[in-house]
């Protein structure tokens, strides 16, 4: 069976959804499908299909978090994937290529200080970790953490001709101010674990900008939740980068999401992303993703770009689909079963709701009889 969405001739489920109160749909910005290579990646001919998929059903770009699929070289080239081979120079310019010529932009992610367990977990860089014992935290000190992430910068900026956008992660930095030497860092009083963070960032984001002027130059929020107004304005980070606050929870507080979106803008960082997710947020152990539970986060999230202030500036949605929580986890849901909730998510963010016409444009687009899929036991 090639069929992109049931490889596996899964029995589909039909399973009628009450129909939800409509909100307006997404504002003006783009809507971006997260592609996570770092783990189960798709060969190269089907992530052509993949990409002429995703602008079928309305997408706008790719977000695309190479990890060790990228053709890193030189010094980096132990980096790159051994169960199977990278993407060669040649496939990473013919993917960009491809979604261009479907009006796609392509957005890379390379993660520069926390979830660095595929460049950690090389024995040559244990001394970069922040602890020992943790393959996920890159050491904020000293000089080899900072050029070593700039190398891997520089490379995938150099392979994306034409980039406008790089999102550097810097998400859930486990561990951060457990190490030795930061132990000694924050010994002086007024040191925070705060700051220990804003170092590192700035310092790689102002890289990036001396380097790259025009590059716009994006972050996941979520270690820049808890900081004080005041913290925020001071810490270099405005003009510098665009805060993309992620939330998979269907349950979502519009409320206090609302809430840390003005925080952000109040502080000077008025440009601003939103993160969904469709796949891959559900639990570790996840094989089929659930449609109503990803829907029902989009639903929220519409509702949250419905109440923020004119001087918030949502510049997109980026639709995740996590492959794993880490580089080291077992795989969660794969993509082929992933398309249904994709496609439902995707058509609620358009049409600001998800009744029965939007299911069935849906199922009638995939060529499957339900948006739901029978769960499946490990």
């Amino acid at each position: 069976d090639t069929s992109l969405c049931c490889p596996h001739k899964i029995t589909c489920l039909l399973i009628f959804f009450s129909i939800p109160m409509q909100t307006a749909p997404w504002p003006k910005g783009k809507k971006i499908v997260h592609l996570d290579l770092k783990g189960a990646p798709p060969r190269i001919d089907y992530i052509y299909r993949l990409i002429e998929l995703f602008a079928q059903l309305g997408a706008d770009g790719l977000l695309v978090e190479y990890e060790d699929m990228f053709p890193y070289s030189g010094e980096l080239s132990l980096l790159q994937a051994t169960a199977h081979p990278a993407y060669s120079h040649e496939e990473v310019l013919s993917i960009q290529d491809v979604a261009r010529s479907k009006g796609l932009e392509v957005i890379p992610l390379v993660q520069t200080f926390g979830h660095m367990e595929f460049v950690l977990k090389q024995r040559s860089l244990w001394g970069l970790r922040e602890l020992s014992q943790c393959l996920g935290t890159l050491s904020p000190h000293g000089e080899g953490g900072p050029r070593l992430v700039l190398e891997m910068l520089r490379q995938v900026v150099e392979l994306h001709p034409g980039l406008s956008t790089l999102h550097i992660g810097a998400d859930e930095v486990y561990m951060l101010g457990e190490g030795e030497e930061s132990k000694r860092w924050l010994s002086t009083p007024g040191r925070t674990v705060e700051q220990l963070f804003l170092s590192h960032v700035t310092r790689v984001a102002g890289a990036v900008k001396e380097a790259w002027p025009h590059l716009s130059i994006v972050m996941w929020d979520d270690m820049l939740r808890g900081m004080s107004h005041d913290t925020l304005k001071a810490s270099g980070l405005v003009g510098l980068i665009q805060p993309m606050l992620w939330d998979y929870n269907p349950g979502l507080n519009v409320e206090e999401t609302v809430s840390l979106l003005e925080k952000y803008c109040a502080a000077g960082l008025t440009d601003l992303w939103a993160a969904s997710a469709f796949k891959g947020a559900s639990g570790v152990h996840t094989s089929v993703p659930g449609t109503q539970r990803h829907v029902d986060n989009h639903l929220q999230w519409l509702r949250v770009a419905g109440a923020v202030s004119p001087g918030v500036r949502l510049l997109g949605i980026a639709l995740t689909g996590w492959q794993r929580y880490d580089h080291m986890s077992v795989l969660c849901e794969l993509m082929p079963l992933a398309l249904p909730s994709l496609a439902s998510c995707l058509q609620t963010l358009i049409q600001g709701h998800f009744g029965p016409q939007v299911q069935a444009a849906v199922t009638g687009a995939l060529d499957i009889s339900s948006v739901e899929m029978d769960t499946l036991d490990r």
